[in-house]
């Protein structure tokens, strides 16, 4: 014989429902309703026993009456609510009650909805289908919260992978610039790099070309992160100064001995070299240099790159340069040389667009004049001191932000003709 908790119809993918009144008659024709409808039907007679169902058990949907001996309705709705579970349960209250301040008593308690006893069948249904309705926009929502927290997981374990392999990536690098100072007789050559992320797109260095001549470049790679990193490596190799063969700014002249492209020359081979053969879209600002130790005349190409300056002995600041178009934006691209000489006690310091670009928290840039004022504040110091101290001073005017985008400088200090330079 089938008891009034038996499903007539059983349907495995229909609610658990729950049916908790101190009456067994209203509990026996609440259940023969739900029975007929293919629910699945348990009962309790008090908000104690349906507690401790719910714990074994716990049910999609709570059809509790309000006036109950001992717990009432609210009551053991509130410590349903309160009860540790995977998913939502909908809980319907049943009451004679129609006065507001009772309706928000019950909704303050946990409950979704209200029907009047006597329950009408035809409004109970109705009810329970917009519950259904609920649930399953409910679980939907659990099942994308669970697949979105398990790709999130999935995502923060691929994050931490390629964040350890930035940092990596950050110190192969921070090795590109075998040293950061040499000194050529009592001259000195002292470089910065400081990128605004894990991997940046900037790159300085230098590389001796005889006993008497230096070449020192600043580049600027468009963009930011890896893949203006492994431009910054490619163009490492091409201008090295361990491998003279590699290095496209020498070539080898009579009797083995290495010499010099001109400077204008090295900037359109290049631009030769990014067009033809490395077929990207990343181009670069260039600024090259050919110093002579001896006499202090410099020769120069500046593709797209900032003006660099001279800080003469006295103190006072020059620009120089002549602007010119990146290098890797159009083929065949004709660049100028620009001459000038270092005398005793002169520096020539060459600057990425990271300093003079350096916003304040205003978003006001660090622009030329505030570069002369470094110079101006830090001329007593020199080599790696002198570019700690521009780094702080850049620091200070972004008020300890982070910087934006790459900082990066070649200073070269001239002290007079380089002696032995045969």
């Amino acid at each position: 014989m089938q008891t009034h908790s038996q499903k007539t119809n059983p349907d495995s993918n229909r609610p658990n429902i729950l049916v908790v009144d101190d009456s067994r008659l209203q509990r026996r024709i609440l259940c023969a309703s739900l029975n007929r409808w293919g629910f699945n039907v348990d009962e309790a007679g008090s908000g104690p026993e349906a507690l401790e169902k719910c714990a074994a058990n716990p049910p999609d949907f709570v059809i509790s009456d309000w006036m109950m001996p001992g717990m009432n309705g609210p009551d053991f709705c509130q410590a349903f609510r309160a009860m540790e579970r995977d998913s939502y349960g909908y809980f319907i209250l049943l009451t004679s009650k129609s006065e507001a301040v009772d309706v928000a008593q019950g909704l303050d308690a946990g409950a979704d909805d209200f029907l009047t006893k006597p329950v009408s069948g035809d409004e109970l249904r109705a009810r329970l289908n917009a519950g259904e309705r609920i649930l399953r926009m409910e679980q939907e929502l659990v099942d994308k919260n669970r697949l979105l927290s398990s790709t999130l997981e999935e995502l923060q374990a691929l994050y931490d992978s390629l964040d350890s392999d930035l940092i990596e990536a950050r110190k192969l690098q921070q090795s590109l610039i075998k040293e950061r100072n040499r000194r050529f007789g009592d001259s000195e050559v002292s470089l910065l790099l400081r990128p605004s992320g894990h991997v940046g797109g900037d790159l300085v260095g230098f590389f001796p070309i005889d006993s008497r001549r230096v070449g020192l470049f600043a580049i600027d790679v468009s963009g930011h992160g890896v893949a203006s990193a492994l431009m910054t490596a490619r163009l490492a190799g091409y201008l090295s100064g361990s491998s003279a063969d590699q290095n496209i700014a020498l070539f080898e002249g009579e009797f083995g001995i290495y010499d010099a492209l001109l400077p204008e020359q090295v900037a359109e081979r290049l631009n030769n070299l990014t067009l033809d053969e490395i077929q990207t879209e990343t181009y670069f600002t260039l600024l090259y240099a050919e110093v002579d130790l001896i006499s202090g005349h410099v020769m120069l190409v500046q593709a797209g790159h900032p003006y660099p300056v001279i800080q003469r002995a006295d103190g006072s600041v020059e620009s120089i340069g002549s602007g010119g178009m990146p290098v890797g934006l159009m083929p065949d691209a004709s660049f100028e040389r620009v001459e000038c000489d270092l005398d005793c006690g002169d520096r020539l310091f060459i600057v990425s667009d990271g300093v003079t670009e350096c916003e304040s928290p205003d978003g006001k840039m660090f622009e030329e004049e505030g570069l002369r004022k470094t110079l101006a504040n830090n001329r007593h110091l020199k080599g790696q001191e002198f570019l700690e101290a521009v780094t702080w001073d850049l620091h200070q005017y972004a008020e300890e932000r982070e910087f934006s985008d790459d900082v990066s400088a070649v200073l070269f200090e001239f002290t007079g003709p380089k002696r032995n330079a045969d």
